[in-house]
């Protein structure tokens, strides 16, 4: 907020230097305006661009972990479904098998 504050008030500055004709303060305020904020202020708004954009990588490279491990758990998760469904083919076919020679599995009530 300070950088405003100060650009206010060279612009001011030197809108009076211009509006009264002196010489000496539209020169000081020219020089203020070209040099001191070319040479200053932007390398340091290119700082704080590089610091942003470094805070922006790391972030990308966290979300890519983050996505790159929920990838693997979930492929794991579809391993174990399937091996899931290979056991309760199995145990109906088992089912199956002991239906055809007379033998019934009594229903399991549900607890909830």
């Amino acid at each position: 907020m300070w950088a405003a504050y100060l650009f206010t008030v060279i612009s001011v500055g030197g809108a009076v230097a211009v509006i009264t004709n002196n010489a000496f303060w539209t020169a000081v305020s020219v020089l203020i305006s070209q040099t001191f904020l070319q040479l200053v202020l932007l390398p340091i708004i290119i700082v704080g661009q590089n610091v942003i954009s470094a805070s922006q990588d790391a972030r990308a490279e966290a979300d890519h972990i983050t996505l790159t491990t929920l990838h693997a758990i979930n492929v794991q998760q579809l391993k174990m479904l399937e091996q899931q469904r290979a056991m309760l083919l199995q145990q109906r076919e088992i089912l199956d098998l002991l239906q055809k020679k007379g033998i019934s599995m009594p229903p399991i009530e549900s607890g909830g």
